[in-house]
């Protein structure tokens, strides 16, 4: 009796991890707290995601933004260290039960002259790639399983990556951030033949967009003013929408999406 008790209780286990707790699809979006992120989980609220807001240190606002949407929920985390990095998939998937979207949006950036060779010191190169680029592998790895669980033939889970221009033209704050979100649109390359069909893995690489962080940048938003043909940079809520398009396509896979108001061409 024992042995049939304890087969029951694990297909109930395996029950909620593939439906959810609530039956909804549940998506992380990591530093949703401010900008591009949480323009991107807010759109995600609004198209019936059950939301995990997470950010470093804005427990305030994070706990209220998942208050404003219901079901959805809020972690604290430091991406620059890997043992929180991890903990953080199991606390999401302990509190929804399933994972079906992973916005890996959290980073870090530091402004470097790139003529500046010495300034760039290892211990900043060692830090951006911590956050930019070791902290989305962590965190894909610890979600894998949750990922093809809650995966269908006809609905592919989704992870998708939040990177930069920067990462494409030889261009940004400075080398070392360049060379993190270049590392990271080819690890989205990398992980889209190596997790499909099951997984979809797409990166958007935004240029100039009108956040916190760029408040100050008035060196680029004269450049998008000048020289891209949409004359000005991007609101975080265009980022979003391209977010939700490639969530909502699923087909597309492999992908890096340039969405800097086509300076590129220029």
């Amino acid at each position: 009796m024992s042995v049939i008790v304890s087969r029951i209780r694990e297909n109930e286990k395996n029950r909620i991890v593939t439906e959810g707790k609530n039956g909804e699809r549940v998506a992380l979006v990591t530093g949703s707290t401010s900008g591009i992120g949480m323009a991107i989980a807010r759109r995600l609220a609004e198209e019936e995601f059950t939301v995990a807001f997470h950010s470093k240190s804005s427990v305030v606002v994070g706990q209220s933004l998942a208050e404003a949407h219901p079901g959805s929920s809020y972690f604290q985390a430091d991406l620059s260290d890997q043992t929180q990095s991890r903990n953080l998939i199991s606390e999401v998937l302990s509190r929804h039960g399933r994972l079906d979207v992973l916005v890996n949006n959290a980073g870090i950036s530091t402004t470097i002259p790139h003529a500046s060779l010495k300034e760039a010191s290892p211990e900043i190169w060692r830090s951006l790639y911590e956050v930019n680029v070791i902290a989305p592998w962590t965190l894909i790895a610890e979600a894998e399983i949750a990922l093809r669980q809650s995966s269908r033939s006809e609905r592919p889970s989704c992870i998708l990556n939040i990177s930069s221009h920067a990462g494409i033209r030889p261009k940004g704050a400075s080398i070392p951030y360049s060379a993190t979100k270049a590392a990271l649109n080819h690890m989205t390359k990398l992980l889209a033949l190596s997790l499909a069909p099951q997984i979809r893995v797409n990166a958007i690489a935004p240029g100039l967009v009108d956040t916190p962080m760029s408040k100050d940048w008035t060196a680029a938003r004269k450049l998008w003013e000048e020289r891209s043909p949409m004359g000005r940079g991007a609101q975080p809520e265009e980022v979003a929408q391209i977010a939700s398009m490639v969530v909502a396509n699923h087909y597309l896979t492999g992908e890096i999406i340039i969405s800097d108001g086509g300076l590129n061409l220029t």
